[in-house]
């Protein structure tokens, strides 16, 4: 099979990597698996021929993590599945048709993919996750988006659901690392959103727009409905479904970085004749809306978030939150 090279390039270079030097043959840089990394060990072989696209992580304690292929890699990056990834892959979607020769192991994604049975959440503790309490979501929040704990991976679970309910994908996040993956068979990430599911029942018509589950979770524990992209990249199928919910008014709430600035313009490429875009100034000094440490902070910024002049032909304007608590 062969690979997309400008699209894995592109997708590399989407990030903001720590300590990265760049060389013909390879990308050095800190671990993107590991918070406590800050030596630039982590390498991504660029060099023609059968490793091309492997990356390795000499620290990794988890022999899983040391290495692998370019699916694996852009899975993460993407905060997709794997299969995704190797559909990405292998179309070039992101960048023209050049390509470069490459084995990537593994089926592709199942386009059609059923929903879950969702008597498996009960295989997972249903507690207050120390993980998720400590990134400030509260309690009945847990409960709401039925997080859970799965003590085999070690890992807090987030049911992902489609806008009727049907549990369609589960993701799985170390407690340890940020590490994580979905459940083999479930549905492709480009085709949900977190959380709408609760938009939908709730008949919310506004609401903030975040990459991550845990942005979410966090937003709905400072009183302020969200939804979330599960990574960067915003396609078509996730515009649809925000279209088809009761949502008028979206905050765009991406992250403070480069991906978070492209993921804002893909919102505003695919959505601005559909529904009313506020853009959130989320303060320098934080990275995403999770960063924040108080409540008052997000609802005040979320509050004041400003209505995007060409969405309605009219000067920006500044938007109020309603409130759900």
């Amino acid at each position: 099979m062969s690979l997309a090279v400008d699209t894995f390039v592109s997708i590399l270079t989407e990030r903001e990597w720590l300590f990265a030097r760049r060389t013909p043959d390879k990308l050095i840089a800190c671990s993107p698996f590991r918070d406590s990394d800050d030596t630039p060990s982590f390498f991504v072989d660029l060099r023609d021929g059968p490793y091309q696209g492997c990356w390795f992580d000499p620290g990794a304690e988890d022999p899983e993590w040391r290495s692998g292929g370019p699916a694996k890699l852009v899975a993460f990056l993407r905060n997709i599945t794997e299969e995704e990834a190797r559909e990405l892959l292998l179309d070039g979607r992101d960048a023209p048709a050049d390509y470069i020769t490459l084995r990537l192991r593994g089926p592709t994604v199942n386009k059609r993919a059923k929903p879950f049975d969702s008597g498996i959440l009960t295989e997972y503790t249903r507690v207050s996750s120390p993980y998720l309490s400590g990134r400030r979501i509260t309690n009945d929040i847990q409960t709401l988006f039925q997080t859970g704990y799965d003590p085999r991976a070690r890992a807090v679970t987030f049911p992902w659901f489609d806008a009727a309910w049907q549990l369609m994908n589960v993701k799985y996040r170390k407690v340890s690392s940020k590490i994580f993956h979905y459940r083999k068979g479930g549905a492709p990430i480009r085709s949900l959103v977190y959380g709408i599911h609760i938009i939908n029942q709730r008949k919310i018509k506004r609401a903030l727009l975040v990459e991550s589950e845990t942005d979410c979770l966090y937003a709905w524990s400072c009183g302020v409905p969200a939804i979330a992209v599960g990574g960067s990249s915003f396609t078509a199928e996730k515009a649809d479904i925000i279209r088809k919910s009761p949502i008028e008014e979206l905050l765009l709430g991406g992250d403070n970085d480069r991906a978070g600035r492209a993921l804002r313009a893909q919102i505003r490429e695919r959505l601005a004749s559909s529904c009313a875009l506020y853009d959130v100034r989320i303060p320098p000094e934080y990275k995403d809306i999770n960063d924040i440490p108080n409540a008052e902070t997000v609802r005040a910024i979320c509050d004041g978030a400003v209505r995007e002049s060409f969405c309605v032909g009219m000067q920006p304007t500044v938007g109020k939150q309603r409130r759900i608590m």
